[in-house]
């Protein structure tokens, strides 16, 4: 998804979030006792029970979208395929209302590029497998081992997983569901996706006119600014690369992070300008996306925020059947889905996401004063997210803080088509 990406204000929520939102602060408020969020002591972190947990994360390391033109290049051969005996898993694949998989433009696009050696452009690799079931053990680690959260056996009633309909999130989801439950189910395991033009768990800029029509443009001016492109004729020239050739420095990351992660012979330039390479990639993603410009990160982002909001409302309400909630959620996504969202969480720290990163929200409830409490982690560590003064963030800060971006689909819908609907009333 690399190559096709791409003034914060605090407001109050409304309707029911408002309504949440009051009544968590008001019981805080009423129930603050020694050892409370609003005291100096912290949280008694043995009171607190794990209620829900959501896992956002990358695929696994795949092969390159576009190759640089180069003569000498590097060798993608299907070996690199190989799927590990323990990584196997069987699962199915449906829409968002359980009926039949909807069709992938993305992997027709992708088996449209060759690679040297063999291999098709974006294809999930050996490595990429065993990143995904490392990252499955390592949850598995956290939350049937270390703490008896999930049940041991895979449980549809328990976890609920969605992915975007490209095959090699489809595969790095089923590697990691092998590390998390061992081969070991209880029922079907099922992955929800939704078709490329409706999808909200990535920036959809062939749905959304909107975003299509703020960012137009913005990676090729991202070359054209001063030091990136200094740096880019440098590296350009360094490898033999014509000026006149489409390679940005999204292309140049693609290529070497596919390349090292991989140890492949990599272009010794590549080597050279590693740390200047994903510097500047981070500064051509920052340039399309544009902090100051909350419009469009809602865009981005706002709707995935949205049913990550939902969740978490829907956890904390007593009313919620509990067929209507789940232990774990997981969604298999992108470097561009990530970057945004860390963004307006306040926890970007101007590095690539990586191949199989996550980013994990826990939810928790104190078992006296029955407030709500939110950990985030990512990439395993702790962090503390924008508008929140500790690591374990009460629930009505941290939604406060989402609730700047988050767009439910009708507000997403008009957001969108807004700038299209203006053109088309001016006679555009």
């Amino acid at each position: 998804m690399i190559s096709r990406v791409f003034r914060l204000r605090m407001w109050a929520p409304v309707g029911v979030l408002t309504s949440l939102t009051y009544c968590l602060h008001q019981r805080r408020v009423a129930l603050a006792e020694p050892g409370g969020a609003d005291d100096q002591n912290p949280v008694d972190r043995s009171l607190l029970e794990l209620k829900m947990v959501q896992v956002v994360f990358r695929h696994g390391a795949r092969s390159p979208l576009k190759p640089l033109p180069q003569e000498d290049q590097v060798e993608w051969k299907p070996q690199l395929l190989e799927v590990p005996p323990q990584t196997q898993l069987d699962y199915t694949v449906t829409n968002l209302a359980g009926g039949p998989k909807p069709h992938s433009p993305f992997d027709s696009q992708y088996h449209e590029t060759t690679l040297k050696g063999g291999m098709f452009a974006g294809q999930l690799t050996k490595v990429g497998m065993e990143q995904m079931f490392a990252l499955g053990e390592r949850l598995r680690k956290n939350y049937v081992e270390d703490i008896p959260f999930l049940s041991p056996n895979f449980n549809p009633l328990e976890v609920f997983i969605r992915s975007t309909n490209i095959y090699r999130n489809l595969e790095s989801t089923r590697c990691l569901l092998a590390g998390l439950f061992q081969h070991q189910k209880e029922g079907p395991i099922v992955i929800h996706t939704d078709e490329a033009s409706s999808e909200v768990l990535y920036p959809n800029y062939q749905y959304c006119w909107n975003l299509r029509k703020r960012t137009r443009g913005r990676r090729q001016a991202a070359s054209l600014q001063p030091g990136i492109s200094e740096d880019l004729k440098k590296v350009k020239e360094a490898m033999g690369i014509a000026s006149s050739d489409e390679v940005d420095f999204l292309v140049l990351l693609d290529n070497m992070a596919a390349e090292q992660v991989h140890n492949l012979p990599s272009c010794p330039t590549l080597k050279r300008f590693a740390w200047m390479i994903e510097q500047r990639a981070v500064d051509t993603a920052m340039y399309i996306l544009q902090w100051e410009d909350r419009e469009g990160l809602q865009m981005a982002v706002g709707p995935f925020l949205h049913i990550l909001e939902s969740n978490l409302l829907k956890a904390v309400d007593p009313a919620t059947p509990p067929s209507k909630t789940r232990k774990l959620y997981l969604y298999a996504a992108h470097d561009v889905t990530l970057m945004p969202l860390l963004m307006t969480l306040g926890i970007f720290d101007h590095k690539w996401p990586p191949f199989a990163v996550d980013l994990t929200v826990e939810l928790y409830q104190h078992r006296e004063s029955k407030e709500w409490f939110v950990q985030l982690y990512y990439r395993g560590k702790e962090q503390v997210p924008k508008g929140c003064s500790d690591r374990l963030c009460p629930l009505d800060q941290f939604l406060n803080t989402i609730s700047v971006y988050t767009l439910n689909p009708e507000k997403y819908h008009m957001l969108c088509s807004e700038a299209q609907m203006m053109g088309l009333g001016n006679g555009e």
